[in-house]
């Protein structure tokens, strides 16, 4: 760590926040109890149908395989245990507010770890493909993405089959490094996936985090970032689509903590089907030592049929004023009508012209993302999507 991020680090020590958007954690799983569903962090979530994950699950042996659809030159990508795995927790500076955090962290034996040394240049993204055969069966994984200062590089983490998988995984983002995660959750209907990425991103370093949510009966995912020193970027992007009886449920929280640092967050969502519900929390913490930062978070959800609830949730906390810059969007409606209008008066069928609007809602914010090898597996996803229902108009 740089002297200037333990200058940061000890302000905020003496400067301490005790923010309502994130509840102080420990890494001590006695401290923490199990979830009723009256906290703030958990009250949008059916933790009935999480199968324990989030409580008293039993980490069973893994009934998920992990398969590295290919490992560059020079990176470093295997499962680690004994010392070798508790010296990885923590990688992220991470401090569990939740009790299936901590327990991952103290209970869970092994570690996936993809490791970018310093000053690679990896010009391919490192897929990852995490399978599940057995949703019956509950488990635990850690996972560790560790980029070297001034490194470059794309890990995609890409989760199907069936599974009950609680999961933390942790990003550290080295000096001047330029690092992006893709999480793809494209599980059967069975799945349940309850995960917690947690990411630290060095001085003048820049993260992109992208989370894509298609299957599974229940899926959230927490995606948190703080930074350990001035200049840091990050940009959290997501995309999701629920179908009947889904429950899609994305939480960030973006911790400004330095000087200088920026955020950008862009989530994007469609629902379809009765009981389809998504949700989505956008938590920005702007402590007093982070002055000159600047972040925006936007939230975008296209409700497609009658029976869905879509709720969207943007929270600001400033505790300085010396900012270049802060705000949040969010809105939730159906087609623009203006849009189908035009496209009716060009001779397209009404459905075509409806999956036309559904394909431009989510067009650039995939693009965004950034990674060819992913970017017409979620177009087809999409278009699986769209025809499960035959889209009327309203």
């Amino acid at each position: 760590m740089t002297a200037t991020a333990e200058n940061v680090r000890s302000a905020l020590e003496v400067d301490k926040v005790e923010s309502h958007l994130h509840p102080e954690g420990s890494l001590n799983v006695d401290d923490h109890t199990a979830p009723t569903g009256r906290e703030e962090i958990w009250r949008f979530t059916p933790l009935k149908r999480l199968r324990g994950l989030a409580s008293d699950a039993t980490y069973a042996s893994s009934g998920t395989t992990v398969a590295t659809f290919n490992t560059p030159d020079g990176v470093r990508v295997e499962t680690v245990s004994g010392d070798d795995a508790k010296a990885l927790r923590g990688i992220s500076d991470l401090v569990p507010n939740t009790l299936f955090g901590a327990r991952i962290l103290a209970e869970v034996p092994d570690t996936l770890l993809v490791d970018v040394p310093a000053n690679a240049e990896v010009t391919e993204p490192i897929i990852v493909d995490v399978t599940g055969s057995d949703a019956s069966s509950t488990e635990g994984a850690h996972v560790a993405l560790r980029f070297g200062a001034h490194s470059s590089a794309v890990v995609v983490l890409r989760h199907t089959g069936s599974a009950s998988l609680a999961q933390v995984v942790e990003v550290n983002v080295g000096d001047g490094a330029h690092a992006s995660v893709v999480s793809l959750q494209d599980w059967a209907d069975d799945a349940v996936h309850l995960s917690h990425h947690e990411a630290v991103v060095g001085r003048d370093a820049s993260y992109k985090h992208a989370a894509i949510s298609f299957g599974g009966d229940v899926v959230r995912m927490d995606s948190n970032v703080h930074y350990a020193g001035p200049g840091g970027a990050a940009e959290m992007l997501g995309l999701y689509f629920a179908d009947a009886g889904q429950h899609i449920e994305h939480r960030l929280f973006v911790d400004h903590d330095a000087p200088n640092t920026k955020s950008n967050a862009v989530y994007k969502g469609a629902l379809q089907g009765e009981g389809a519900h998504t949700v989505w929390i956008g938590n920005v913490l702007i402590r007093k030592v982070a002055e000159g930062i600047e972040t925006f978070e936007e939230n975008r959800n296209l409700v497609l049929t009658d029976g869905c609830q879509a709720d969207s949730v943007p929270n600001l906390e400033i505790e300085t004023g010396e900012i270049a810059g802060a705000g949040h969007a969010s809105a939730t409606g159906r087609f623009d009508d203006n849009q189908l209008f035009y496209l009716r008066s060009r001779g397209i069928e009404e459905n075509e012209a409806r999956r036309l609007v559904v394909h431009g809602f989510f067009n650039e914010l995939v693009s965004r993302i950034n990674v060819p090898e992913i970017e017409e597996r979620l177009l087809e996803t999409v278009e699986a999507e769209l025809s499960k229902n035959v889209l009327k108009a309203f």
